[in-house]
């Protein structure tokens, strides 16, 4: 079924609220970056507004996620739900509520290690502004189909939780990049992983290799006749399968695998370019970026090859 054929799935939304320093923020953040359309402390006079706003934009296909809490203009709980029920009946839009809860000596740790007050109470004990703001809360805690008890989470923890629950999942996957360098010009600013090729032997000191780049087919096969070659590139796939699982249920955006060599021209292009179909063989969709292919060969940027020995392993 299209996008614009389901008028239900275009209108979704998510009313995130609950107790103040239960993670809102980190919540809205999250589904940010997951791709919905979001938008904190909304006066409510211009929910209804909002909430036919996506669905004229039937293109966009973006869920809206509304944040609220004690601090809206207008934020009546009880009348809130009621509003709630009477635009599920009246359009069939696909309406939920997160609320996060969150136990208040942990919340008055956190007024306290923060040093922000409380919104309800601003000259008083921040214990006094939570048990307010629970009773005020709990119609809408009651009614809400999502409750997250944030107590015990740390701020990754949340967003885990976040991703999991309210997440497609393509969009749980980071955006992976396979990056070839050359040293010799600078390492990459932004690289999780780096890996150096410079251990095999360098195909810039054959004259007949030289002009190449590690695409061509002949550069290739020099670098993979390396003894070390197979084993130890073979170990670096495996390594980074075993990792980039770890990356997601981190809920890492991006991740960039870089692999170096002095020039960037030979061997880490060559390498970059066989892990890339290693990952796509995978399931994984990396992107494959050459920093330095198009970079001039230079003699004095790769080094002299080391000197040759004599049949007799004497001194040349």
């Amino acid at each position: 079924m299209t996008a614009q054929s389901n008028p239900g799935a275009e209108a979704r939304l998510l009313l995130v609220t609950g107790l103040s320093g239960a993670g809102k923020s980190t919540v809205l953040k999250v589904l940010e970056d997951l791709g919905w359309e979001v938008v904190d402390n909304l006066p409510l006079a211009l929910l209804e507004t909002l909430i036919d706003a996506p669905v004229k934009r039937s293109q966009a296909g973006r869920p809206l996620a509304v944040g609220i809490d004690s601090r809206s203009r207008g934020f009546r709980p009880a009348l809130l739900v009621q509003r709630i029920k009477a635009l599920r009946e009246g359009g069939g839009r696909d309406i939920q509520t997160l609320f996060l809860d969150c136990a208040g000596a942990e919340l008055e740790r956190r007024f306290s290690e923060t040093r922000r007050r409380h919104p309800m109470a601003e000259d008083r004990p921040a214990a006094d502004g939570i048990a307010r703001e629970r009773e005020m809360m709990e119609p809408l805690r009651r009614w809400a189909e999502h409750v997250i008890d944030t107590t015990n989470y740390s701020s990754n923890d949340l967003q885990q939780e976040v991703r999991q629950r309210f997440g497609d999942a393509d969009d749980n996957e980071p955006v992976l990049n396979i990056l070839s360098f050359g040293f010799a010009r600078g390492l990459p600013r932004n690289a999780d992983l780096v890996f150096d090729m410079r251990y095999l032997r360098n195909p810039h000191w054959d004259a007949k290799l030289k002009p190449g780049t590690g695409l061509d087919a002949d550069v290739a096969a020099y670098v993979q006749a390396d003894p070390a070659y197979e084993d130890s590139v073979a170990q670096i796939e495996r390594l980074i399968l075993t990792l980039l699982p770890r990356y997601r249920a981190e809920g890492k955006s991006y991740v960039t695998i870089a692999f170096g060599c002095t020039g960037g021209r030979h061997r880490s292009v060559h390498v970059a370019a066989r892990v890339t179909e290693t990952l796509r063989a995978s399931g994984y969709e990396p992107a494959l970026t050459h920093r330095n292919l198009d970079s001039a060969p230079q003699d004095a940027l790769e080094g002299k090859p080391p000197p040759a020995r004599s049949a007799g392993g004497g001194k040349p």
